[in-house]
Parts: structure tokens; sequence; C-alpha cells
């Protein structure tokens, strides 16, 4: 893999560049299109690839326990397997570990580390064992008993056969109080180094890249110590894990990325809203993914320049425009919010995929509007005029 800067945007992170993959070139800052199962849902390959999707991620801990990484590699890793030619991620497995570990009919809100057990009200409903070797869970599928290592996961994510992954690291809450954030950021430098190792035994060709991943929650202290200890390792870029609010979100980049390594690319993991996107950008990440754009699309609720909209709405019901003037994604050419109402109201399949077109579209088609404002220098006068018409 190979990253180039084209353009730093003065005053700022943001930067504009390309990542050069084995399997093509993306160009930053880019939305990553999630694939959880090796498939976005209610689309094709070939739709994704019509919307301009630059990269697909998918998910290690789903694809795992199903199909298995044995049935991926033999069709040649998770692309081919789902026809997606291009350039592709796939994450540790340990977010899902944490908070899709389910321990059937247990009303827990806690998560057992090592001896301790530590409060982690977010997984509400969940329970995963943490110790220094890795995370024991259970399938949400048939309750079977796994166990995530950082070699496990490696060993995983490359019969997966994905571009560019994830180091294996602790997802803590970002209600962990500091000594617990201490105590997994020392966990998660270990497994960082356990990844590069095993990483390294496995791809002797160098034909992946491998991302470390900052966490340290809302505390400036460890989230800059997690980007220099990190930063110094071998990694080819960095992911920045999300244990923050979503008002801290250009804080806590910003933290992080005024450490790392320039010339590395950075992924901000599950970020996907307008505008955190424009916070992202401007504290210095290149990539982000969200499975927001489709998963909103599925329940009615629709991206336009004026905000959100529930389709579902009895004012939709005979309103014969599109759902966005001037859009030129399929569904917005073809159809009016009255089909689309009436498409939702009767439960019709088709409802989600043209709505998941429609918010995958506003979102990739935002992102390069973001990249282009960069270039030319507009990207200040752009997110104000951008936001204050969403957001109103």
């Amino acid at each position: 893999m190979k990253f180039t800067i084209e353009k730093k945007l003065d005053g700022t992170l943001a930067r504009a560049g390309e990542i050069e993959t084995v399997n093509g070139i993306i160009k930053t800052p880019a939305f990553v299109t999630v694939g959880t199962k090796a498939t976005v849902k209610t689309l094709t390959a070939e739709q994704v690839r019509g919307l301009g999707a630059q990269v697909v991620l998918a998910n290690t801990y789903h694809l795992y326990l199903q199909p298995g990484e044995d049935i991926v590699a033999q069709a040649g890793g998770f692309g081919k397997f789902m026809d997606w030619h291009g350039p592709t991620m796939t994450d540790s497995g340990g977010f899902q570990a944490f908070s899709l570990g389910a321990a059937f009919g247990a009303n827990v809100s806690k998560v057992a580390t090592g001896d301790e057990v530590e409060d982690i009200s977010a997984y509400e409903g969940q329970l995963a064992h943490v110790t220094d070797e890795g995370v024991t869970f259970k399938s949400h599928i048939d309750g079977s008993k796994h166990l995530f290592t950082p070699e496990r996961s490696m060993e995983i994510q490359w019969k997966l056969g994905a571009d560019m992954i994830f180091a294996f690291d602790e997802c803590t809450s970002p209600t962990a109080p500091y000594e617990y954030q201490q105590k997994s950021l020392a966990r998660t430098y270990e497994w960082a180094k356990r990844s590069l190792d095993a990483h390294g035994k496995l791809d002797t060709e160098k034909k992946q890249a491998l991302f470390g991943v900052i966490q340290g929650g809302r505390f400036k202290d460890l989230r800059e110590q997690a980007a220099r200890d990190l930063g110094v390792l071998n990694f080819d870029g960095f992911g920045i894990g999300g244990s923050f609010t979503k008002a801290d979100i250009g804080t806590a980049v910003g933290w992080v990325n005024a450490v790392l390594p320039e010339d590395k690319p950075r992924h901000l993991l599950g970020i996907g809203e307008p505008a955190d996107l424009f916070a992202a950008v401007e504290a210095g990440c290149d990539l982000f993914d969200c499975i927001a754009p489709t998963r909103m699309g599925r329940h009615g609720t629709l991206h336009t320049a004026d905000g959100k909209i529930n389709i579902k709405n009895a004012r939709f019901v005979q309103d014969f425009t599109p759902i966005e003037e001037g859009c030129t994604c399929y569904t917005c050419m073809r159809h009016t919010r009255a089909y689309l109402a009436h498409l939702f109201r009767a439960d019709e399949m088709t409802a989600g995929t043209l709505a998941s077109i429609h918010n995958l579209h506003f979102i990739l088609r935002l992102v390069e509007k973001i990249r282009r404002s960069i270039l030319d220098d507009t990207f200040h006068d752009y997110k104000q005029a951008f936001l204050a018409r969403y957001k109103a």
C-alpha cells in the first residue's frame, strides 16, 4: 500500500490524497461503504460500484461465524466472493465480540476483565470475558463459545483477503472510568505488537496493509499516549476507535492526528453523519466507515440537502417530487416520494433498496465534494453553507 498527500488545508489537519492498494486507488478523503457480511444490505455489488463507492469494508466477526473464513478464502477473498473488484478492508472483529457477544438470557451490564468486573453500560445485555490473552464471547447466532486473540484475528483477516486490515484492540465504552481506560490502553498496545508479529508471519509478501487502532476514550493524555506508542510501530496506517461521544469527535480525533505520523492514512471507525464527516476531515482523517446510510434507508430515513426526512410520514403519500430535486441517483431520477412512501407502507423489499441507493449516493457525493473543496481551498465556505442548510 502507498499513501500520497496531494494537498494540505492551511490552518487545519485536513488533507486530500491517494491510497494505492493491490486492487485499486482510493482518492481521499473517502467514505468506506460497509458490506458487513460480504454484502451491502439490499444492494448488489454492481449497484455499489455504480454509486461511485471506492472501497468496501466487511466484518471479521460476522464472516468468521458465517460462512467461516475458510469458505471465503476458497472463494478468493471476500471481494471476489461478493463480486467486488476494488479496494477492500476488514475490521478486527473486536467491537462486535464486545457488543454482540451475548450471554443468552443474561441481564447484565458488565464486562468481566480478568478477575475484575467493570461497568460497561453501553453493552447492556451483553457479556464478554476479556483477559490479556484475548476476548471470549458467545455467538449471537447459536450461543457457541469463541475466543478472539490478536493472532486469531490476524489469521481470520488474512483468509478474508482484504487489502487493508486492523490490529486487534479492546473497544471500551465512552463511560468507562479513567483507571479502566488506562488498563485497557496497555492491553491494546500489547495486542497491537502481537498483531504486527502474527501478521508479519502470515503476510510475508506484504500484500495486506495493517492498521493499528488508537483508543483512550475521552481522555487527552491517554489518546496522545496511544498515538505516540503505536505511531512508532511498523503499521501501514491507523484506525481511531470511537470510544467518545459525538460532541468530542473533532477534539478527540484532533488530539490523535496531531501526534500520529503524517505520512500514513488515518481511518475513523464508525462515523457516517454529515456533520461528523466534516469534523473528521478537518481533524485530519482520510477514511471513515459507517452502516448509517443504508441502515437509515432501510427504515425510511432519507438524507436531503435540507436535512433528513422520514418517507413514512403522511405528508409524502401524495408528494410526486423526487426525494431531492437535482439529485442524480437512480431513485431520484426515476421515482417519487409518493412511490417510496407506498413501498414502505406496503412493506415491499424494494423500498430498502431504493432508499439505500439514495442515501449512499448522498454520502459518497458529499465526501467527494469535501475532497474537491480541500483541493480548491473552499472547504470552510462549503462546510458552513452545507451545514447551515442541512441543520436548518
